[in-house]
């Protein structure tokens, strides 16, 4: 859940930070307290939309940060698949604003903006006051279906993604398959070439990495060469004094000093040790110098080799490795087209059966959407009644498309009828803005417990309602409550009332500069904001009565 909220920075926003709680949590507050920033701080943190002017006049950065706790494991699962993982059970997403750009991080680290909406959208869903209208685009509504039906058509999606994307690549195999007598025999007589190029090099695995070392080595043995021979005539072959002949006339000098005491023994012994060591070097020294002896005709013959590997490179892969495997691809497609007929009615085959697995899929998909319609339409159109429809009509219409899809062969559209007497009608054509705020209430309600996010975030979905309808979504907004978390922005007391924590945003003037504040409401204090919802500017006796009694009637229905 949403745990903390902390903004700097932002509109009229100085800097507030909001601890938030389980269950129902409201914000009220007067029209143009700030509500609206509020809401866009978060959108803000999630990858929303940015311009320079929404920093506070005078300000040279905005920041908001989000910290979740995160319990689900499911949520967790997903996550890691991007690889993101919470440390201790906490996720913070932060995005630093500044004049033309922004920074987002995950955990202190920073991610793209993909990663960031990727991350936002299994922990938070933000349903704004035009967000309903999503409902009136029918292709939403076979998305609702499957996930109120995910347990039963997620591993057949799957199926049927695989089985599409197997039928397409036939289909595109067999109609890029046509082709002329000519045109196969032109075929032919190439690959045959590029075959025979790629065998008569005999190319082995690792060869070119072998080839470029050595070659590398010829090339710098000359001056390799000269060093090793200096250094080797310094240590055992100058006739003037070497290394060599230096020590041994030191250790027949020393000869008689070892017999005097142990440290003249001991250094003696150092000497002999150190005439073995460079005995050992010298040897080694010239075993090395001929490792960097080539001749003309080895360079040469080393040189060929390696023009003629980098040739194929060019013209067929950047390895040995993909020469090899493009020469056995060309074989596959040699034979093919040798036995021409043969390969055409392959594909023909492999695309018929593609067509069937795909259809086998795509029917049992058709089959478990419409059974499972029939209890989400039950359980939306149950919900609408305790939103205050009367004789409500819901249904859902799942028919067929023409061709095939990655999503099966199925368009889902709702229809409903608000109107005793009247007949269904696609829900487009006939809801109010209105009626799609509670008929989305009503499919998040039923969808509560079937979507992973966590946290759902309403902004003014109670526009356009008021009395008992008003206590209606009221109900409906807590009961989703019991089994995540909600943030509701509000100006309705009936809404306000089922608050299991209630805030109050607020304008405060200071210095000539106007800011917006959150203040967390106890008990009394959200009786006086719910009074002032009642009332207005006017709050009497009899108001707050009527705000205490709204209060304690709404901890008896809770």
């Amino acid at each position: 859940m949403l745990q903390n909220l902390h903004v700097k920075n932002l509109a009229l926003i100085d800097e507030i930070e909001v601890e938030f709680q389980p269950g129902l949590n409201i914000l009220t507050g007067e029209t143009g307290a700030g509500k609206s920033i509020i809401l866009g701080s978060v959108g803000l943190a999630l990858g929303g939309r940015y311009s320079a002017d929404m920093l506070r006049k005078g300000a040279q950065f905005g920041l908001v940060e989000l910290a979740f706790t995160v319990e689900d494991e499911a949520v967790r699962t997903q996550l890691e698949a991007l690889d993101i993982f919470p440390e201790e059970g906490m996720l913070i997403l932060s995005r630093k604003l500044m004049e033309g750009r922004s920074i987002s991080k995950i955990n202190g680290e920073t991610v793209n903006m993909g990663v960031l909406k990727d991350v936002a959208s299994m922990l938070i869903d933000i349903h704004g006051q035009h967000e309903h209208q999503t409902l009136l685009h029918k292709k939403n509504h076979l998305a609702l279906l499957d996930v109120y039906a995910r347990d039963k058509v997620e591993s057949l999606k799957k199926s049927v993604a695989a089985a599409f994307k197997e039928y397409t690549g036939c289909r595109k195999a067999l109609e890029e398959s046509g082709m002329d007598e000519k045109s196969r025999k032109k075929e032919i007589s190439l690959a045959e070439f590029e075959i025979g190029e790629i065998e008569e090099a005999s190319l082995q695995e690792g060869e070119d990495d072998e080839l470029e070392a050595l070659y590398q080595r010829m090339t710098e043995s000359r001056r390799f060469t000269e060093s090793i021979a200096e250094a080797y005539q310094f240590t055992s072959e100058s006739a003037q004094g070497n290394a060599s002949d230096l020590l041994s006339r030191a250790i027949r000098a020393f000869q008689d000093v070892e017999e005097c005491d142990e440290q003249g023994a001991a250094l003696y012994g150092q000497l002999l040790e150190i005439d073995s060591l460079l005995n050992d070097f010298n040897r080694e020294l010239s075993e090395y110098a001929k490792s960097f002896e080539f001749s003309e005709e080895e360079y040469y013959e080393t040189e060929n080799r390696l023009n003629l590997v980098n040739h194929l490179k060019a013209k067929y892969g950047n390895t040995v490795s993909d020469i090899l495997e493009y020469c056995s691809t060309k074989r596959e497609r040699l034979n093919e087209l040798k036995d021409y007929e043969s390969y055409i009615a392959d594909l023909e085959e492999k695309y018929r059966q593609s067509e069937k697995k795909l259809k086998k899929y795509s029917d049992a998909l058709s089959k478990a959407r419409k059974e499972a319609s029939k209890t989400f339409v039950e359980e939306i159109k149950q919900g609408l009644t305790d939103l205050n429809f009367l004789d409500v009509k819901f249904e859902m219409r799942v028919g067929r498309l023409e061709g095939y899809t990655s999503n099966g062969m199925d368009e889902g559209e709702f229809y409903i009828s608000t109107n005793p007497g009247e007949p269904v009608k696609q829900l487009a054509n006939v809801a109010s803005g209105g009626e799609l705020s509670r008929i989305m209430l009503a499919v998040k309600a039923v969808l509560a417990d079937k979507e992973d996010t966590p946290t759902l975030i309403f902004d003014e979905i109670d526009t356009g309602i008021s009395g008992i309808t008003a206590g209606r979504v009221a109900e409906k907004m807590h009961m989703i409550g019991r089994s995540r978390q909600v943030i509701c922005i509000t100006h309705l007391p009936q809404i306000a009332a089922m608050a299991d924590a209630h805030y109050l945003i607020q304008k405060q003037a200071e210095s000539n500069m106007t800011k917006t504040e959150i203040l967390f409401l106890e008990e009394q204090e959200s009786v006086g904001e719910l009074a002032r919802l009642l009332g207005g500017a006017k709050v009497t006796g009899k108001i707050m009565e009527s705000a205490a009694e709204m209060k304690e009637m709404a901890k008896r229905e809770i």
